[in-house]
């Protein structure tokens, strides 16, 4: 070992690694198991340090941070309950496919086995949840770990990885070579099997294109662009990802995901030929796998996907197609466009089914408080078009997915995993990333008191986030099943709240509550000019359980 390089601890060499990738953000909550990183960021001014309210939140908020950058969102948190409470993160990372890494403080291996203070198995316990999970052994292996866990974070599939950092791993010191930072592979289709894709499009009479997945960028995005507006293709969203084409395209042809128009739905079973690109097509996406069918779709399949372990893991393709996003549209820029004139008109009448599906009718005439479809409409108008729009879970993500019309890439933050809570830290992860976006927040009052602390959060690191509270005072999504499957028997879906606009005016937010549809629009350009955080909380109509549904 050279003599030039001066003895680290373990907390140094960590942030180190760090800096080598680019890291420029992390989320936390701090604990003593690991202090020395703490310590460390005191002399690493260039990596912004987020502490949250509650680990949970901080993992969300990396898993936002991932999800708009496609670098991996950095969270420590201490050993134990620490972890338990942060896994929330790793679940949606998992399902999302958003590069993670979570890091957790560990008891001194030497204690182990003897259920010491906050010990947890990590391995065991995250072995479900992430991609890899493991611990570090010894300090000199510090480098080798957070470089691999940056490799399998962002190759592939991309997803969360968690690193146990043992006590005297952090604190113990050591001579340490820096590993340089990663570089990912991007792969791209092999030779054959773009001809194959142009030959099976050009025999096509009634094509769609479903996109989804991560691992896009703007170059990538563009690309699809082009290729099917060379093509004269229509193209669904699949659950949650409805901003990888803008909505005003006219080959935008709608979202598969909770209130899907009945006639996309429609449209999908009777594709000849359905083009996935990046999508598993998860459960959600495919209706409980019986709108496209495991294992053998009736639809000719051709699905594009980054990880070998995805393709035919669940459908068994005509046509599989590895290769990351970038590779396979960098590939179809080379392809000799078809002739689209045999599906031109079930492109154009699949638009015709969005345009209407997507304008927000008029209210029911029995309908009290605000109407959640005017909402969705101003704030299309209002809106500029590369607004950030979070939300985690509840029936009032509906009218967000239904009626509000995504025009850029990475606008859209929402958890595939159907996570309550996930809005607020979100929001604030948004825009403490990019500052000068708006950032808006829906949040039904369930949703919302899953982390409402996390409006200290958004006060105390100067995040003017927009938080819409949707309070119909009940639990909706299953109030509304419950009245399904037993009419009429109500048990654990009310709900007592707080009073929402003191609760947040006690954090020095700015606060309204609007009653009236009518009042919207101008609390809501107050919000904008408040400078600060804001929360607008509407009541709504509890009866209007969805946009076509009420419980009575």
């Amino acid at each position: 070992m050279s003599d030039s390089i001066q003895p680290r601890n373990g907390g140094q060499i960590l942030v180190e690694a760090l800096l080598r990738n680019a890291v420029d953000t992390l989320y936390c909550v701090p604990g003593e198991s690991y202090l020395p990183v703490l310590d460390a960021l005191c002399d690493t001014p260039s990596i912004r340090t987020i502490v949250t309210r509650h680990e949970g939140a901080a993992s969300n908020m990396a898993d936002a941070y991932g999800k708009l950058t496609g670098r991996p969102g950095i969270c420590f948190v201490t050993r134990g309950p620490g972890a338990t409470h942060a896994s929330n993160g790793v679940h949606t990372a998992k399902q999302d496919s958003t590069p993670m890494i979570l890091f957790v403080g560990q008891i001194e291996s030497r204690f182990k086995g003897r259920e010491a203070f906050q010990e947890v198995d990590y391995a065991q316990m995250f072995g479900g949840l992430a991609k890899w999970a493991t611990e570090i052994d010894s300090i000199e292996r510090i480098p080798e770990i957070v470089s691999k866990a940056f490799s399998i974070a962002m190759s592939g599939r991309p997803g969360p990885v968690v690193i146990g950092l043992p006590e005297e791993v952090l604190f113990g010191a050591a001579q340490i070579v820096d590993a340089p930072a990663v570089r990912i592979a991007q792969g791209a289709p092999d030779p054959s099997s773009m001809p194959m894709l142009h030959t099976l499009l050009a025999a096509s009479k009634r094509p769609l294109v479903i996109v989804g997945g991560t691992g896009w960028d703007l170059e990538a995005t563009l690309s699809f662009q082009r290729f099917v507006e060379a093509n004269d293709l229509p193209v669904a969203a699949s659950f949650r990802r409805q901003d990888l084409l803008d909505n005003r395209d006219p080959h935008y042809v709608g979202q598969l995901g909770l209130g899907t128009s009945p006639k996309l739905l429609e449209r999908v079973k009777n594709a000849d030929l359905l083009l996935v690109v990046g999508s598993r097509l998860s459960e959600t996406v495919s209706q409980g796998y019986a709108l496209i069918e495991s294992p053998m779709p009736h639809q000719l399949l051709i699905h594009v996907h980054p990880d070998p372990e995805e393709l035919n893991r669940v459908y068994q393709a005509e046509l599989p197609i590895l290769s990351s996003m970038r590779g396979f549209t960098a590939a179809t820029e080379k392809l000799q466009p078809v002739d689209g004139r045999a599906w031109q008109e079930w492109r154009a009448a699949a638009r015709a089914d969005y345009i209407d599906h997507s304008t927000p009718p008029q209210p029911h005439p029995q309908l009290a408080g605000v109407d959640m479809g005017a909402v969705m409409a101003h704030l299309n108008k209002v809106l500029p078009d590369n607004s950030i729009i979070t939300n985690g879970a509840g029936n009032y993500t509906v009218w967000v997915h239904r009626f509000y019309r995504y025009r850029q890439p990475a606008t859209e933050l929402a958890p595939t995993n159907g996570a309550m809570g996930y809005g607020l830290p979100a929001a604030i992860a948004a825009k403490l990333h990019a500052p000068e976006r708006t950032v808006v927040c829906f949040a039904g009052d369930g949703c919302f008191m899953m982390y409402p602390q996390e409006l200290a959060t958004a006060m105390q690191f100067k995040a003017p986030i927009i938080v819409i509270v949707v309070n119909n005072g009940m639990l909706a999504t299953i109030r509304m099943h419950q009245e399904r499957e037993y009419p009429g028997r109500v048990s654990a879906t009310e709900l007592t709240n707080p009073d929402f606009i003191a609760f947040a005016k006690s954090f020095g937010a700015h606060a309204e509550l609007v009653e009236r549809t009518e009042d919207f629009a101008a609390a809501f350009q107050r919000a904008q000019q408040a400078g600060v955080a804001s929360l607008i909380e509407l009541r709504v109509d509890p009866k209007q359980i969805t946009p076509q549904s009420r419980l009575d």
